[in-house]
């Protein structure tokens, strides 16, 4: 078990013993970062605040099945994912992350969605939208996960500086000490990855039929 782990460990049986100064340093230590990415999602302060404060109480709920092997980080966005999943469904959104790179497979042009939604989108079905939700998240989360467990922080630093907290290139070039052209590359990387991965999911083809383009 890393040091890490023994940190989260040690820390989720002091919140388990009911000790509130615990539960404090678990806010304090992950509260930001989770308002952050909930936050760049809905656009909406308030919003991002009610999906943390649920997060934090189905944390709770679920405390009893956490496994130590898992990292608390790790745990707590997985919730945070599903509880903004949630949110989001009831507002009638879905996540708009790319799953595709420019024509000309440039990697330093891919960038994450914008919020205009094509008319395609407005007019998919629930069941659709759930799906791609579940999809999208799932391969989420093995991607950071095979970074972690490979010590790749760079990168999973580098995808969170874009993915959640919007940076630019450049700006998250500078704040890791990498040049523009290796955030690219991380990048680009990260993007072939997750359209392997929601791939091997075996989804229907109209679900995200931009992944088989290149296989017609």
């Amino acid at each position: 078990m890393t040091p890490a782990n023994q940190s989260d460990l040690l820390l989720v049986q002091r919140v388990r013993s009911g000790e509130a100064e615990a539960w404090e340093e678990l806010i304090a230590r992950f509260e930001g970062r989770l308002l952050a990415f909930v936050e760049h999602r809905t656009r909406n302060r308030a919003a991002a605040e009610d999906v943390v404060q649920e997060t934090f109480i189905g944390f709770l709920t679920s405390l009893p099945n956490y496994d130590a092997r898992r990292s608390l980080e790790s745990y707590l966005f997985s919730i945070a994912a599903h509880k903004l999943t949630d949110h989001l469904r009831r507002e009638g959104r879905r996540p708009t992350l790319m799953l595709t790179a420019s024509s000309d497979g440039d990697p330093s042009s891919w960038e994450p969605q914008g919020t205009v939604r094509p008319a395609s989108s407005i007019v998919r079905s629930g069941e659709r939208r759930e799906l791609e939700e579940s999809a999208l998240i799932a391969a989420l989360q093995e991607q950071i996960t095979a970074y972690q467990r490979r010590g790749d922080w760079k990168k999973v630093a580098c995808m969170e500086l874009l993915l959640v907290r919007g940076w630019t290139n450049k700006d998250a070039a500078a704040g890791l000490g990498l040049s523009e052209q290796q955030v690219a590359n991380f990048k680009f990387e990260f993007l072939a990855k997750l359209r392997a991965s929601v791939r091997r999911q075996g989804l229907p083809e109209d679900v995200f039929p931009e992944l088989y383009e290149d296989s017609r």
